[in-house]
């Protein structure tokens, strides 16, 4: 936090804006009701999202360590009950590109460090690209984008020393209790997964899908490795880093070249629209799954990758992904996470790579841009002299169709604004799939090496809070898991 000694009305920790005033809120978005849309006049949001995206250059501010390959989507099965989106119906190809990544390492850290994997997917289809940013765990660390920058930067590095710090990071951990899912995958075995190749993928975030009727569906992504999901232990990882810091992007590069295409199964989740206003936990909360006894799975098709980049400055490292990327029958859902991310990501390309990042070849659509944006750094596409720059215009200037767009596809609500983290489900809080997930999908050798881990996390800790939160975090989450931690480190 950036202080000042000039006295003003605010109290000595008061958090401000750049500009001094204080904020209501370091946590929550202002929002229409607790499950509506964030409204653009959060000018805290907006500020706090923005002022991180520009902190770095050039590299990424997040995800900055990655690869990817192009290939194809492939449709086997009809869904058109759900979504009229072209590239989702059945016997339908899409070109694609993929870019697998580390979240908090830097663009030179090594593959092999334990962290969250990206899995993010760029679909070149006939209505324009369709992009879809997740990660190879099906839920995140945190609900709301008021509270992104502040996660990231617990992982990165210290000021001072330079260095990544566990205190901090289980600082802002055992202060986010929402955080507990999220770190359970990531000190468990997939936080050091095998390969690229072997990662299942998720969308995590609540999608909403409408067919051509109108009716409207919320849905989730999964995208499991048809090579298996494979992990390595944390003993392998150390050995890896020590011989080879690109390891996966090694790995991925080489099998392609070799003609070894990896592929991954497409499936999604439906959930029927009514159901969410009464479900049992709150199903636009990324940091919950939704059981598979209660939507089943369903496989609609696979993508193979069977390209590796040209030049990988030029396609992968210029590759923008956004969630703002949607095509018509596929829109946004009440995901606090998701809202903020399609104001970010946008940003964070324009700063990065420039204002007509669209532009290149990597990002530039397969289908037809008829677009009013003109000028800015680095333009180098440009309609004909005679095209108007302006709309309305009497001079056969393209025309905004609304039934194109699918527009009239948002959901249902009609409240006050407030801050909030979400309106109350039955079954509403932060432990309860965490403790799942070690008692009833991890394996006694899963388990294991969960302790182990964690007792290496908590020795890595320095401050005596910290350390007592850490235990109460993990007795929050499974008190078995705990008492073994305690008994290893005397606590």
């Amino acid at each position: 936090m950036t202080k000042n000694t000039t006295p003003n009305s605010t109290t000595p920790n008061s958090t401000t804006t750049t500009s001094g005033t204080p904020v209501a809120s370091d946590d929550t978005s202002l929002t229409v009701g607790t499950d509506g849309p964030i409204v653009l006049h959060d000018h805290y949001l907006v500020e706090k999202l923005a002022q991180f995206n520009h902190e770095r250059v050039p590299e990424r501010v997040v995800h900055a360590k990655g690869g990817g390959a192009f290939g194809h989507m492939t449709i086997t099965e009809d869904v058109s009950s759900y979504t009229r989106a072209a590239l989702f119906q059945k016997g339908t190809t899409t070109d694609m590109l993929a870019r697998f990544s580390s979240v908090a390492g830097e663009l030179g850290s090594p593959d092999t460090w334990r962290d969250v994997r990206g899995f993010a997917l760029k679909f070149y289809t006939t209505e324009g690209n369709y992009d879809l940013v997740g990660n190879n765990t099906p839920v995140f660390f945190i609900r709301d984008g008021m509270k992104f920058p502040d996660f990231i930067r617990s992982q990165k590095r210290l000021p001072a020393t330079h260095l990544r710090d566990a205190t901090m990071q289980w600082d802002f951990w055992t202060l986010s209790p929402e955080s507990a899912h999220q770190v359970t995958y990531l000190m468990g075995d997939r936080g050091l997964p095998a390969s690229w190749r072997n990662i299942n993928g998720y969308g995590s975030h609540t999608y909403q899908w409408i067919n051509a009727t109108g009716e409207r569906f919320w849905v989730k992504y999964h995208f499991h490795s048809q090579q298996g999901e494979m992990n390595i232990t944390a003993a392998e990882a150390e050995q890896i880093v020590g011989t080879d810091t690109d390891y996966y992007l090694r790995d991925l590069y080489s099998a392609i070249e070799r003609g070894d295409f990896p592929k991954w199964n497409v499936s999604v989740q439906i959930m029927p629209y009514a159901d969410a206003a009464s479900y049992r936990f709150n199903p636009f909360d990324v940091t919950k799954v939704w059981p598979h006894a209660d939507y089943p799975l369903m496989r609609i098709g696979e993508f193979v990758l069977d390209r590796n980049p040209g030049n990988y400055h030029a396609e992968i490292e210029q590759a923008a992904f956004e969630p703002a990327n949607f095509v018509p029958g596929i829109a946004v859902s009440p995901d606090k996470m998701l809202l903020a991310r399609i104001f970010s990501y946008a940003d964070a390309h324009r700063y990065r790579i420039g204002t007509n990042y669209n532009e290149l070849p990597v990002n530039r659509p397969h289908a037809l841009v008829s677009s009013y944006a003109k000028e800015g750094s680095m333009r180098h596409v440009y309609n004909d002299p005679s095209t108007p720059v302006y709309a309305p215009n009497s001079f056969g200037g393209p025309v905004a169709d609304a039934d194109a767009a699918g527009e009239g596809t948002g959901w249902q609500t009609d409240t006050e604004m407030v801050r909030a983290a979400a309106a109350l489900h039955a079954e509403d809080d932060d432990f309860g799939q965490a403790g799942s997930l070690v008692r009833d999908v991890f394996t006694d050798e899963q388990r294991d090496r969960l302790v182990d881990t964690l007792v290496g996390q908590y020795g890595a800790i320095e401050d005596d809070g910290v350390k007592q939160r850490f235990i109460q975090y993990w007795t929050s989450i499974d008190p078995g898991t705990a008492d073994r931690i305690k008994a290893a480190v005397g606590a």
